[in-house]
């Protein structure tokens, strides 16, 4: 089997994030893995989280992500420390995790708002969404046999609006399609 080294090493590093998206996206996969809360948060802060300039984000997540950033810089350093060390010191697991929960709903809000720009100017993304990518209607029929836009029925086997919910996985699949 032929391998790319250069591929390979690619692979292994960190490529620059550009996006408030990309950088919340990052920040969530960093408090996705294994470690003490306190540990990933911090790293997420540093490497991520501090990186996002608020004025990218929508107006509606300004107020979060204000207080996500107060949140993990309020605390004053002792010497040799910086404020994001000091404060997640200072902090319990449980507020620690109350402030990892934040970051990860400023990043599902963030992915739907993309998604949902994305179905505006580009409706055939949105068309694939809906179809899950399989070009057609999926799904079983109702009472009557008739199904709705997703291919399910409503309550009474009648064609039903269709209701988009993905999961954060597949927001990002559609994100990267985007991209």
């Amino acid at each position: 089997m032929l391998t790319n080294p250069d591929a390979d090493e690619a692979s292994h590093t960190e490529r620059v994030m550009s996006t408030a998206l990309e950088q919340l996206e990052s920040a969530a996969l960093s408090l996705a893995r294994s470690g003490p809360i306190k540990e990933r948060l911090a790293e997420a802060y540093r490497n991520h989280l501090a990186l996002v300039n608020a004025e990218e984000l929508p107006a509606a997540l300004h107020a979060e992500f204000r207080a996500c950033h107060d949140a993990l810089t309020r605390e004053r350093p002792l010497r040799g420390e910086d404020a994001v060390r000091a404060t997640v010191r200072k902090m319990s697991s449980q507020q620690a995790d109350e402030v990892a929960c934040c970051v990860v709903r400023l990043f599902a809000a963030m992915a739907r708002e993309a998604a949902a720009e994305t179905a505006v100017t580009r409706p055939e993304v949105l068309d694939a969404a809906l179809t899950n990518g399989s070009g057609g209607v999926i799904g079983a029929a109702g009472a009557n046999g008739s199904t709705g836009a997703n291919g399910s029925a409503g309550a009474n086997g009648s064609a039903g609006a269709r209701v988009l919910r993905k999961g954060v996985s597949q927001v990002i699949e559609l994100c990267a399609a985007e991209a």
